[in-house]
């Protein structure tokens, strides 16, 4: 079972590290970095589950992939690297609160800019109910939407990954 996951944890970690260390950087130069981080996990998670499955393809299993193997790899991969990415952006916001505070400032800011848009389109009901929202955001609530947006492209990029690498044996 190890030959299946080798590779899926090894850039699953990388991955999440990664997406860790942009978080920081990226909140160094621009304060609220959730947005910026978002973008970069669009980026790190499809490579990560490509390469995972990729080297797992070659050097563990002879050259072939079914699409079960890419769905299985890709999964332990993306799921170890939200994991890594949710635990650390938490523990950073943990430590770092007035980062945490910048980044909840911001969202209110932006919520109150668009507050006529919103209203008109969605109605009072729904405003209400976000600045509510917001207004109780933690930051365990700003770690774990990073895991979603790491999850749900992860699932997507992993079907795609596992179709285009996929080689039975004859």
């Amino acid at each position: 079972m190890s030959k299946y996951f080798t590779s899926a944890y090894r850039f699953g970690i990388l991955g999440g590290a990664l997406s860790v260390v942009s978080f920081i950087v990226l909140s160094l130069i621009y304060g609220d970095a959730t947005n910026l981080n978002l973008v970069f996990g669009y980026v790190i998670t499809p490579i990560s589950i490509f390469i995972a499955i990729k080297i797992f393809k070659e050097y563990a299993n002879a050259g072939y992939l079914s699409f079960a193997e890419g769905m299985s790899v890709g999964f332990v991969c993306y799921m170890v690297l939200a994991s890594i990415s949710c635990a650390g952006i938490w523990l950073t916001l943990m430590f770092w609160p007035d980062l945490f505070q910048e980044i909840k400032t911001s969202k209110l800011d932006v919520l109150s800019n668009n507050k006529d848009s919103i209203v008109s389109q969605l109605g009072v009901e729904s405003y209400d109910m976000t600045l509510k929202s917001l207004s109780n955001l933690s930051q365990w609530d700003i770690g774990f939407n990073d895991a979603i947006w790491k999850i749900i492209p992860g699932l997507f990029f992993t079907i795609i990954i596992s179709i285009i690498l996929r080689k039975n044996p004859n």
